[in-house]
């Protein structure tokens, strides 16, 4: 049994060392609870980018300029090691940490952003990086693709586990390669929200018979800095909530055990049992005794594709 905090909680807005800070804070906190593995949102370091679904790309140009500069400025560029802070309280704490992050690529221009999954282990090393492998309609605005390389699963102390983000875990086939790889606890870093969510949270969990951990956004008006471009045009002072969060925990086999915490901040505990998750496989295993691999086959390139080769030749 291990006991597992998932943190809704709002980040300091388009500001990356103070939400550090905080996600350390955080830490620390889940970390006295007992916590093993402690869950952050999508995009948390230094925010989603809920604006891009109020803007139009043409017509608001400038206020979308000022916007990203300041989403560029407050990224992560993980080969500069602006991750520390967070590694070393994984370490102090030992704890399993996973945070979402608006990752600043170091290939090719250095300038495309990336949506971001990072695993810390509770030595404080980074065990994998998960890009999000397709943004979703607006996000394309922002963030560039990843690949398969980060389709993993990494053992860790709570169990076998790994990552999609929001709208990757409605694509099936990214799904079943983390099903084919064992996984046992299933992390789903989220903006999406709402009793449909909730639903697909629980398919995953029946489909997957793997524990399901959704880590959801929780924004207000009231997170957003007091120099955000257009604020009052694009949140009106009654539109408090901008998302309300929605974190979960679900048992394999669909049972919501903890949760939803909606519209409101804080870390939400539980405890999960990996043999649960091995005895209901007794009645469905879609990579097992229920697969058909005479019938059924899946291939997936894990090469990483954001290398370039320039030939060079001399006149």
């Amino acid at each position: 049994m291990s006991k597992v905090a998932i943190v809704q909680e709002s980040p300091i807005v388009l500001n990356r060392e103070k939400t550090l800070l905080k996600a350390v804070q955080l830490i620390q906190e889940a970390a006295s609870c007992a916590a093993k593995l402690v869950i952050f949102p999508e995009a948390f370091i230094s925010g989603y980018p809920a604006w891009i679904w109020r803007l139009r790309p043409g017509g608001d140009w400038g206020t979308n300029e000022a916007l990203h500069k300041r989403l560029l400025d407050s990224s992560v560029n993980i080969e500069a090691g602006e991750l520390a802070p967070l590694c070393e309280a994984a370490k102090k704490h030992q704890v399993t940490v996973v945070c979402g992050l608006n990752e600043r690529g170091t290939e090719q221009s250095r300038a495309t952003l990336y949506n971001t999954a990072v695993v810390i282990s509770e030595e404080g090393k980074l065990l994998n990086r998960h890009r999000k492998l397709m943004p979703t309609n607006p996000e394309r605005m922002v963030w560039g693709f990843g690949d398969g390389s980060s389709l993993r699963v990494i053992d860790s102390p709570v169990g076998r586990l790994s990552t999609l983000l929001c709208w990757e875990n409605y694509m099936p086939l990214a799904r079943y390669t983390l099903y084919s790889q064992g996984v046992e606890v299933y992390i789903a870093p989220t903006y999406d929200s709402g009793d449909a969510w909730l639903g697909t949270m629980q398919h995953i969990a029946r489909e997957g018979r793997c524990w399901v951990l959704c880590c959801g956004v929780a924004l207000e008006r009231s997170d957003l800095p007091e120099d955000f471009p257009e604020k009052d045009s694009l949140y009106p002072e009654t539109d408090e909530w901008i998302n309300p969060g929605d974190s979960v925990i679900v048992a394999p086999g669909g049972e919501i055990v903890a949760g939803p915490l909606r519209k409101q901040k804080g870390i939400l505990y539980g405890d999960i049992d990996l043999q649960q998750a091995a005895l209901a496989k007794r009645v469905l295993d879609v990579v097992g005794h229920y697969s058909r691999p005479d019938i059924f086959t899946l291939n997936v390139n894990t090469q990483t594709q954001t290398s370039i080769k320039i030939n060079k030749t001399r006149s």
